[in-house]
């Protein structure tokens, strides 16, 4: 049957085709799709994990059992996972087993841009990089076979056009994989110092057997159309070469990067009389190239930075200009904003009202308020971070004689379970004398990368019922005074940051309402309304951010489709003009 799938979607599909058996993951863009599509089929059991690395570590034990398990994340969620990742090289597999790895090319939802090639060199693991959606499914119905022969783990790396992108994909059956016995094997799964230098040989050995595979697998084909021009190219940049390209340029199209196959380019390059490689991001593909003494039209001359297309890589080689037609009026920016009604808007109308204040935030929808007219935040760094960076700071502080200062450090309760506990009892165990209030913000999901479940929801991938962690427990349990607050009553808001501020001991505060987006918890609509006649023209109502209000014909306007009533502009609105409409009751 075929059907047109997106990367994501047909990523999923061979996973199931593979016959895998456990699969876990943390949602991230752009990989989210991943997992919310392998979920349809109910032979693999798929879960979201805390973090990461608990998801590659849950996938990879699931595999020392003896089943097939795959594991999926963003790019910046291999850095969290790396750790076991390394040492999983060193023990190899007895199930199949495959680290997706989708990175994100121009930061389209990302905090820094990283090709996660090298993390495949510098474990020493095989590599696959699908180019399209059909790629995707075949190649990872080869990775799970290739990860049993060589006793491997495999890491599947894909980008946000290759995840997002559909094109035309035929689904085959579902192979039966019998369960491999467990045995115990401490010599092969315990890397102890001296069981690591023993097995140190053998990844050598399966990097020179790989190395062969790279020679004759299919993923890595020559396509030759005449001997002018040669092309080595990977990834969705082979899609790109071939559009550029004149129709009589050859090509190697490499979907197995690691190892690479030294004399299969060195036949390819001998063939042709000018040699390009065409990769996105870094001179991965490039450097192997050069170490075999070959010369080739590379980086610089191919964009280092950012997502390449068909116009930017013509552009880059041939100094074709795009064709682009200038549109006779400036645009206004859309640049992005909390929704309406966002649960995460009155904390930060809050917090602008400390000026003796400084603000660390985290990774996800509240990174938006560090966003005009909000401005709320200082610096951000990672998943986690909001509570750490907060406690450098004050140790900062306490060293120079300036701890007259208050840090609010905010996660939200998906990070909370991924990383930021570890930065709750930093706080505690090592407690600064500059104040530190962490905040943790509740909506109730994971609500940047698509309204996931985590810890504190209550249910897991499928919709089961799950054990509930609270949050305000476990800060209890680690050390603090917690104050739970519904962040759109602004009077209890600024209530709750003052008693946190001016308490001896180490308070937090939970923030808790649910996202407006959480399908199952939409059962009315409440809107407010302006008295345009008795608009005094101030603007405070602009100040919070919210997309629904603005100013139209000299007066403040609410957007009626937009609004959800949260009440934050009622609360800020000094003359008492904006009021509650009647109470809309959805069937």
């Amino acid at each position: 049957m075929k059907s047109l799938w997106s990367g994501n979607e047909a990523t999923a599909r061979g996973i199931y085709e593979a016959g895998v058996s456990v699969g876990s993951a943390y949602p991230g863009t752009p990989s989210t799709e991943i997992f919310e599509s392998l979920e349809q089929y109910p032979d693999v059991y798929c879960e979201w994990a805390p973090n990461e690395k608990v998801a590659l570590e849950v996938a990879y034990g699931a595999a020392v059992g003896g089943v097939r398990a795959v594991t999926a994340m963003k790019h910046v969620g291999l850095n969290v996972a790396a750790d076991p990742l390394f040492t999983a090289s060193y023990n190899g597999v007895r199930g199949g087993f495959v680290v997706i790895t989708a990175d994100d090319p121009s930061m389209h939802s990302s905090q820094n841009e990283q090709d996660n090639r090298h993390y495949a060199k510098a474990a020493k693991i095989p590599m696959f990089e699908p180019s399209d959606s059909e790629d995707s499914l075949l190649m990872m119905k080869e990775a799970f076979r290739l990860s049993e022969r060589y006793d491997t783990p495999v890491l599947f790396r894909t980008t946000t056009r290759v995840c997002h992108s559909k094109s035309i994909v035929e689904a085959g059956e579902r192979e039966t994989v019998e369960a491999k016995p467990y045995e115990k094997d401490t010599a092969k799964y315990i890397m102890t110092p001296a069981n690591a230098y023993a097995r140190r040989p053998f990844v050598e050995e399966r990097t020179r057997r790989l190395m062969q595979y790279a020679e004759t697998t299919p993923f890595n084909r020559t396509e030759m159309n005449g001997t002018k021009i040669g092309v080595i190219t990977s990834g969705i940049a082979y899609h790109y070469a071939k559009e550029v390209f004149p129709a009589d340029a050859s090509f190697l199209k490499l979907g197995f990067t690691c190892p690479m196959p030294p004399e299969k380019i060195r036949a390819f390059a001998a063939a042709v009389d000018t040699l390009y490689v065409i990769e996105e991001l870094d001179p991965f593909i490039e450097t192997f190239v050069r170490t075999l003494g070959l010369d080739c039209i590379g980086k610089p001359t191919v964009p280092e930075m950012y997502e390449l297309n068909p116009e930017r890589l013509r552009e880059a080689l041939f100094g074709t200009k795009p064709a682009y037609q200038t549109l006779p009026e400036k645009h206004v920016a859309r640049p992005p904003a909390l929704c309406p009604g966002c649960p995460h808007r009155g904390l930060f109308v809050t917090l602008k009202k400390f000026k003796n204040a400084i603000v660390t935030g985290d990774i996800g929808c509240y990174t938006l308020g560090a966003a005009p007219p909000l401005e709320s935040i200082d610096c951000i760094v990672c998943m986690g971070g909001g509570f750490t960076l907060a406690q450098g700071l004050a140790k900062a502080f306490d060293a120079s004689g300036r701890d007259d200062r208050v840090i609010f450090g905010l996660v939200g309760d998906s990070t909370f379970f991924h990383s930021g506990m570890t930065g709750a009892v930093e706080m505690i165990y090592n407690r600064a004398r500059t104040k530190i209030v962490p905040i943790v913000l509740d909506n109730n999901t994971t609500s940047m990368t698509g309204q996931q479940e985590n810890p504190g929801t209550g249910m897991r991938m499928r919709g089961e019922v799950a054990q509930v962690v609270p949050i305000e427990r476990v800060l209890e349990a680690i050390g603090f005074a917690v104050i739970v607050v519904d962040p759109q009553d602004l009077d209890k808001m600024k209530a709750a940051c003052d008693e946190a501020v001016k308490s001896e001991a180490p308070t937090a505060i939970v923030t808790r309402r649910p996202c407006v987006l959480i399908k199952r918890l939409r059962k009315a609509r409440r809107r407010c309304i302006v008295d345009r006649e008795q608009c005094r023209k101030c603007k405070r109502c602009l100040s919070v951010g919210c997309p629904a209000i603005f100013f139209k014909d000299g007066a403040s306007f609410i957007d009626q489709t937009l609004c959800v009533g949260c009440t934050v502009c009622l609360q800020v609105c000094p003359f008492d003009v904006i009021k509650m409409a009647p109470l809309e009751v959805k069937a």
